[in-house]
């Protein structure tokens, strides 16, 4: 796997060193390379970005899969439960579904694999978590 992560050394010289090294890298391998160097060098969301999400543009969708979730955990007993979020957005999704969990008694503990929290603006919510509703995320940059 190719894991140099010296910010001086631009991508393609990257991929052409460890192909040189060691052979063909795996389709994967070259996609995952690319889209980690292409999440750590920009902000692609929002109107100056490459592209919008639904929870970039309203709350609604994280707050509906958050209510959906709080049914579910209701409906099964209230077991023992933890929010993962993998992905490298900004965590509108999370946090607007949390929140609205929040609000139904579900309060699980969050675990992120975002990387460090971007200065980007986030879309202002329509309704802010009131304090203590909220759990804290924990920010794990990788599961291996």
């Amino acid at each position: 796997m190719m894991t140099d992560t010296t910010p001086d050394t631009a991508l393609p010289e990257r991929l052409a060193r460890a192909i040189t090294l060691a052979g063909p890298v795996p389709v994967a391998q070259y996609m995952a390379t690319a889209n980690a160097h292409y999440y750590a060098t920009r902000d692609p969301l929002g109107a100056t970005g490459d592209f919008t999400t639904a929870p970039e543009i309203s709350q609604m969708f994280g707050e509906l899969l958050g209510l959906w979730c709080a049914d579910l955990w209701d409906r099964a007993g209230r077991p023992d439960i933890a929010w993962v979020e993998l992905g490298p957005g900004r965590g509108t999704l999370a946090a607007d579904a949390l929140r609205a969990m929040a609000k139904a008694g579900l309060v699980p503990p969050s675990i992120s694999s975002r990387p460090a929290p971007r200065s980007a603006p986030r879309r202002p919510s329509a309704s802010p978590p009131r304090p203590g509703t909220t759990p804290s995320t924990r920010c794990r940059p990788s599961f291996r």
